[in-house]
């Protein structure tokens, strides 16, 4: 058994895309993952499973396709990756709820920087399947537009820290 966390994209953030954290535990459970746990409203999930990092991608968005309507992105994550993400933090110094880890399906492209509009005072830095933001003086009046991070889905640091550590504890999340 492997600890996986999912996260899905514009999930119940700023009135878009609707799903009670029930149905999304109930719809992981469906699936036949274990130790199923919902984190904050806003599509974090952790459980356990059997199945490999794509096979859990595809049993949630396709579950997600048939109660929603259309295609919902969802991006995997092991405990370890989850862990990983957590401590590759490169502004460690800085607020974690004004700091955010953009999860993306692949490496950043190689021009992901030389890419980036909006720029007014956030930094961006590239991880592994990962791009950090750290806004300054928060989001509010943030302009920032990162091409690369289109389909992907954000979570502060302290959210990121979290959701390793539930995966950590995961019952049975024996992780690879």
């Amino acid at each position: 058994m492997t600890a996986f966390i999912a996260l899905l994209r514009a999930v119940n953030v700023g009135g878009t895309g609707k799903l009670p954290m029930s149905e999304l535990k109930a719809m992981c459970e469906d699936a036949g993952f274990e130790h199923v746990r919902t984190y904050i409203a806003s599509g974090n999930v952790v459980f356990s499973s059997k199945k490999t990092a794509a096979q859990v991608q595809v049993a949630i968005e396709s579950r997600l396709h048939r109660y929603a309507g259309k295609a919902v992105a969802v991006h995997v994550r092991t405990a370890a990756e989850m862990a990983a993400v957590a401590a590759a933090n490169p502004f460690p110094k800085a607020a974690p709820n004004r700091v955010m880890a953009i999860f993306i399906d692949a490496a950043p492209p190689a021009d992901t920087l030389k890419t980036i509009t909006g720029v007014n005072g956030e930094v961006v830095k590239l991880g592994k399947r990962e791009i950090y933001v750290h806004y300054g003086d928060g989001m509010a009046d943030s302009k920032l537009k990162i091409p690369a991070a289109k389909t992907g889905t954000a979570r502060n640091m302290n959210t990121v820290v979290k959701l390793a550590e539930m995966a950590a504890k995961s019952k049975g999340g024996k992780d690879s």
